[in-house]
């Protein structure tokens, strides 16, 4: 067997092998839409589950008469954006301020902010509610906001990305006059983009499937994120398990953030300093 052709089945094997994983992985995905298009008096379990006789709506108005859905979206959008954009903001300028700027103890605290990464995040949900409590935030959408603002890991992922960022191009932006912040603003924000949009896609998806600080600060269904009165809808109408509209709800939940995730990932593939050539 020539090498072109041995090159050319060992393409074929691997893209069968590619193929069957991205199969396997959208399955449930493509079964869960389906099953939220079909009345409950189908089919639902078996390979007829896959075959929608008569798609509807009904599952999605359903939805809606059990919960305040689009409060709830409301809710998650604001904190999943909000969150978001203030994670990106101060885990890129601390990483900043810890790759290019030397002040005494940087080092420590440095390896300080790193070994809490070593600390279940659970571990300080007794704490963190008490001050919560004590600052008036529980049951308030900005107290999944604030605890999360800078996170350690966040800032040791945009420290290593912003130490790549050449020294010359601090040095001269200074020498020009620029402050501090400007030179984080003008020259550094732009090189680092494929960062914050890698960042940011991590953020977003934790953000948005975020379960347990949401249930243990908020109080009122009128207050909750969507994946959490999701997870509170009834399991039972009559004598069935409504699965329709469970999956319904859980459609509604997982497809904005694969679409965002989806149109966030072409913005990672940019190299690293075509932000600096295009500003």
């Amino acid at each position: 067997m020539g090498y072109g052709k041995k090159r050319h089945l060992q393409s074929i094997v691997i893209h069968g092998i590619l193929a069957v994983i991205v199969f396997i992985c959208l399955f449930p995905i493509a079964w869960m839409c389906l099953i939220s298009l079909k009345d409950t008096q189908e089919s639902l379990t078996g390979f007829h589950s896959l075959w929608v006789e008569s798609p509807t709506l009904n599952n999605f108005k359903r939805l809606a008469e059990l919960i305040p859905i689009g409060q709830n979206a409301f809710n998650s959008i604001f904190t999943t954006v909000v969150g978001t954009i203030t994670s990106l903001f101060f885990c890129s300028l601390a990483g900043f301020a810890f790759a290019k700027y030397r002040f005494p103890g940087r080092d420590f605290l440095f390896y300080f902010v790193i070994a809490t990464m070593l600390v279940p995040v659970e571990v300080g949900a007794v704490p963190l509610f008490v001050i919560m409590k004590k600052l008036n935030l529980i049951n308030s959408l900005w107290s999944l906001i604030i605890p999360k603002i800078a996170t350690a890991i966040g800032i040791f992922y945009m420290n290593q990305y912003i130490s790549e960022v050449p020294d010359e191009l601090v040095e001269a932006a200074k020498i020009d006059g620029c402050s501090d912040f400007g030179i984080y603003l003008k020259i550094v924000v732009p090189i680092i983009k494929p960062a914050l949009a890698s960042w940011g896609a991590v953020t977003l998806i934790s953000r948005w499937n975020d379960f347990f600080w949401p249930l243990l600060f908020l109080r009122k269904q009128a207050k909750y994120t969507l994946i959490v009165t999701i997870s509170l809808l009834p399991i039972s109408e009559g004598l069935s398990t409504p699965w329709p509209v469970i999956l319904a709800g859980t459609t509604v939940v997982i497809l904005p953030i694969i679409i965002l995730y989806l149109i966030l990932e072409r913005f990672q593939k940019g190299g690293s300093f075509a932000g600096a050539v295009k500003g």
